[in-house]
């Protein structure tokens, strides 16, 4: 908890402190939080680099998984569902191969859903309080790519599991590369997995203008 408050204090930013605020809740109470309205779900849909109808379909995505593996998988699973760009890790913990297979091909059959990631273990589930240093993990990862001043921590999705942390979103392989080795020197991290789905330093730059042009067109 100390650490927690912290990592808390050392952030600069307002936006990556109520970030971090809302996962801290999380890894205390054991549950999903979802920001929605407000400055920060708008603020990160701005800058997010997939378009709204890829963020809406994730959204969705992730709503079917959440509802529909659990009736495929046996008893005592516990399946995360992270869905980025219409490609979706499968991370957790469950019993046996047949129910790792079945939530892969449940999650294949949700409409939309190009890609999965089946990174679920074979194994007894996880304890909260594995499940609560994941949760930090992922505070202290998004917390150090907000304090790089090279990348945008919103083109980033990271998701922990065992101390092993998965990296999604749409980047450069600079900006991969980069984060990549961020993530890999926090306190904790047994593990980086990357998935991320590659632009080019041009498209890079077209994200950067559409912020000032759209500003531009309202003024």
């Amino acid at each position: 908890m100390n650490d927690a408050r912290s990592l808390l204090i050392r952030l600069r930013r307002p936006l990556a402190a109520v970030a971090l605020g809302g996962m801290m809740a999380l890894s205390l109470q054991g549950c999903f939080a979802v920001f929605a309205g407000g400055a920060l779900a708008t603020t990160f849909a701005a800058t997010d680099r997939r378009t709204l109808g890829a963020q809406t379909e994730d959204k969705a995505i992730v709503v079917k998984g959440e509802a529909r593996i659990p009736d495929v998988v046996a008893a005592g699973s516990h399946v995360n569902v992270t869905a980025f760009n219409r490609k979706v890790l499968l991370s957790g913990e469950v019993p046996d191969e047949a129910s790792k297979a079945a939530a892969e091909r449940e999650t294949k059959a949700i409409q939309n859903v190009e890609t999965v990631y089946n990174e679920l273990e074979v194994g007894p589930s996880s304890s909260f309080g594995s499940r609560s240093s994941d949760a930090l993990i992922t505070s202290k990862v998004l917390a150090s790519l907000v304090d790089d001043k090279t990348l945008y921590s919103s083109a980033f999705k990271i998701t922990t599991e065992r101390g092993i942390v998965y990296m999604m979103g749409r980047v450069t392989q600079r900006e991969g590369q980069r984060a990549a080795q961020i993530a890999s020197g926090v306190s904790g991290v047994n593990k980086v997995v990357t998935l991320f789905e590659y632009i080019t330093e041009d498209e890079l730059k077209d994200y950067q203008r559409k912020p000032a042009d759209e500003n531009k067109s309202t003024s």
